[in-house]
């Protein structure tokens, strides 16, 4: 038999605006009619401005934040997020120009 699937909503700013060197909050929120698991998975991936490619750059698994230890964001970032209050947001310090691009919250709600 297929399991019936639910859709997440997940709800993040359209433009962000930071200065350099100072830190910016990216929010994601989300929701769902159905009860939050334990098992809940929140990932970040970034693509820079004028690129193809998009990589992982936060993940949150098993109750755990696991910064992804690539790009230059790995030393700056922080976990601000609470899944239990559908808050999936991370906070990147000391931005650079390199930071400019797109930012994608992905939230997964098994089973």
């Amino acid at each position: 038999g297929v399991s019936p699937v639910s859709p997440i909503h997940v709800y993040t700013q359209r433009e962000v605006y930071g200065t350099v060197g100072a830190s910016v909050t990216l929010s994601c929120s989300f929701w769902s009619s159905e009860w939050i698991s334990e098992d809940i998975s929140i990932t970040w991936h970034f693509q820079a401005e004028g690129t193809r490619d998009s990589i992982s750059i936060f993940h949150y698994a098993q109750g755990q934040p696991y910064i992804d230890d690539v790009g230059s964001f790995k030393e700056r970032m922080e976990w601000a997020g609470n899944p239990r209050r559908k808050d999936g947001s991370i906070v990147i310090h000391g931005l650079e120009p390199s930071d400019n691009g797109t930012f994608t919250c992905d939230v997964k709600n098994p089973p």
